[in-house]
């Protein structure tokens, strides 16, 4: 299916509450931790290798002082040239092992990570195409995005923290053991300040965890507000909302100011109570280790053995406390980033759908009704009969339902009564791909893709040759413009077509609706925001997109849809009137007095851009 998204395009926005920041996140879930572990099964060979690498490290980390202290006490002290040396050559070659073991395992780790968080943004960027409109519109596009990259960032560290967090634990494991082995009374005084540093930590996390995710809630709160704002620049400046626009954006600003200072203090807060508690565990060592030296019941060796594994103890402790404010900052991103993930989509193919036949153009609303909110319906009991070829304009005043009878059409949204069937096939009975694929949506206001014109042009149908989309912009009179262009059709369009006139982006939509050949066009007429002349090349395209085909068209002005075969005019959600320009004029009705009055007031020569974009909000005080 074609779509252009844009601002003129109701399809795209129809607001309604709530947000997938203020649904809530879990402040911890363990399911972040087994869910990351199952991207890692493509990679278990490289896991395994890793593994064994941070083994290797560990137990390298834990022989070295124990080098020392043999050295000291054997050799040293007993004047053993021969032994000393040789005791440095296996020194030495530990310390090769050290290294060795140290960069592989890193190196792997890092390769890992990094495929890693490469399939969670595929997965999530998939996920996110086929979230119905419903979600799109229900959240922020910042705050998505806020998940989709500064979210996954965060989690890019995941992986790192776990696997030094498990060498660390290796190293605490063994530093122990050696210790108590050694002497497991001067152990004990060693360890005297732990349970109260386990305390201290235990105490200190119950606060990081909110902290932490106030964080990520309030940066995705900025990223909404940025997209916002740049989304609707062009809007900012013509009303001159700058200065206001930038104290709301402040007060966002302020807030993840605020948020960061406030997890930066207390991140801050918990090393120096690590380093004082090694210092303290360090103080009872060198106090009485030295006592007991001095009683000849233990090694100088030994104690500088036990000074040496107190630093490397109070080291993975002091390093799983900064893995542990990263931990905490990847459990916030990855539980916003599965709950992304988690939500499902609401526009399902039922159990044993089949591809739609190849469509000959009939429509029929029976009996529908929808409501984008429950109990707040805005189609009220529709029944409409569209021909096969047929153009239909849907006409009313702004919210009477028009852009909601065209969105059900190509499945947006699903009705929640009655139903709407093509070629008398209920639309829910078949795949949504394959009505997709047969069906054609032109916004009011055209979206353009960052490319060529020709890739532009040929979008979804890579297939179309160049002849192709070269007939398709003659038949809708651009080609003589983009022939012009230094490169042609190989031109590079900018952001959204911003190097474009709006009708000459809404011509190159209408040429790559040519190209998609489909046998239903969903028009949301972009006449009311261009001039006459522009108007008239648009009007001309139209008749050539439309010709032989099944049109559905959004009016906002009276005089294009004067040769309409069907005109349906809409107030509140109901047809209210129905018939072609001639048989509605005679019925003296609602399009009547609208077209009566629309003649009255351009008799008053107001212009074109002082007049509503929908002519049928215009009213006798304009």
């Amino acid at each position: 299916m074609m779509m252009n998204t844009g601002g003129g395009g109701n399809f795209l926005m129809r607001a309604q509450k709530g947000d997938i920041d203020d649904e809530g996140t879990r402040l911890y879930d363990q399911r972040v931790v087994i869910r990351l572990i199952k991207y890692l099964a493509p990679y278990k060979l490289s896991v395994f290798i890793s593994m064994l690498g941070v083994i290797v490290y560990t137990l390298a980390t834990i022989a070295i002082p124990a080098i020392v202290a043999i050295g000291i006490d054997r050799y040293v002290e007993t004047k053993n040239v021969d032994g000393l040396n040789n005791l440095i050559i296996i020194f030495g070659f530990v310390l090769v092992i050290h290294y060795i073991s140290n960069y592989s395992h890193q190196i792997i780790l890092a390769k890992i990570s990094q495929r890693v968080i490469y399939d969670l943004r595929t997965d999530l960027f998939t996920h996110l195409q086929r979230l119905p409109m419903s979600f799109h519109n229900r959240n922020k596009v910042g705050s998505v995005m806020s998940r989709a990259q500064n979210d996954v960032y965060q989690l890019q560290e995941f992986l790192d923290i776990i696997v030094l967090s498990i060498a660390d634990l290796l190293s605490l494991i063994g530093i122990i053991g050696f210790m108590v082995a050694t002497d497991w009374k001067l152990s004990l005084w060693s360890f005297v300040t732990l349970p109260i540093l386990i305390w201290v930590i235990w105490v200190w996390q119950n606060h990081a965890r909110p902290a932490f995710l106030r964080v990520r809630i309030a940066i995705s709160n900025v990223n909404a507000s940025l997209a916002e704002n740049l989304d609707g620049v062009r809007v900012v400046q013509s009303m001159n909302r700058q200065i206001k626009n930038l104290a709301t954006f402040n007060d966002v600003n302020r807030y993840h100011l605020d948020t960061n200072l406030r997890a930066q203090r207390l991140s801050s807060s918990l090393m120096p109570a690590v380093e004082m508690f090694m210092s303290f565990g360090l103080a009872a060592t060198i106090i009485v280790g030295g006592r007991l030296v001095l009683a000849g019941s233990l090694g100088a060796g030994q104690l500088i053995q036990f000074t040496l594994y107190i630093q490397r103890f109070f080291d993975p402790i002091r390093s799983l406390t900064q893995q542990f404010t990263q931990l905490q900052r990847a459990m916030a991103s990855g539980s916003r980033i599965f709950d992304l993930l988690d939500v499902e989509p609401e526009l399902k193919d039922i159990e044993g759908a089949k591809p739609m036949p190849k469509i000959k153009g009939a429509i029929t609303y029976r009996n529908t009704s929808f409501a984008y909110e429950e109990d707040k319906p805005v189609l009220h009991n529709i029944n409409l009969e569209i021909n096969p070829g047929e153009t239909v304009a849907l006409v009313g005043r702004t919210g009477a339902g028009k852009t909601t009878m065209a969105a059900l059409i190509s499945r947006f949204y699903d009705v929640t009564a009655g139903s709407i069937e093509i070629d008398n096939v209920d639309i829910r009975s078949v795949t949504r791909n394959s009505l997709a694929k047969q069906m054609g949506i032109v916004l009011q206001e055209p979206f353009q893709f960052s490319g060529t014109i020709l890739e532009n042009i040929r979008y979804n149908h890579p297939e179309a040759s160049d002849e192709t989309v070269v007939n398709a912009a003659k038949a809708v009179g651009i080609h003589h413009h983009i022939a012009s262009l230094p490169q042609g059709y190989d031109s590079m369009m900018e952001e959204r077509g911003g190097n474009m006139s709006l009708g000459q982006r809404q011509l190159i939509s209408f040429a790559r609706a040519l190209v998609a050949d489909p046998q239903i066009i969903i028009l949301d007429e972009a006449t009311a925001s261009v001039d006459t002349q522009t108007e008239q090349l648009i009007q001309t395209a139209m008749k050539t997109l439309l010709s032989g085909r099944t049109a559905v068209v959004i009016a906002h002005r009276l005089s294009t849809i004067r040769n309409a075969d069907q005109i349906v005019v809409m107030d509140k959600g109901e047809i209210v009137e129905l018939g072609d320009h001639d048989s509605l004029i005679e019925l003296n009705g609602l399009y009547a007095q609208q077209h009566e009055l629309h003649a009255r007031i351009s008799a008053k020569g107001i212009r074109r851009e002082d007049a509503p974009a929908n002519e049928f909000d215009e009213s006798l005080d304009n």
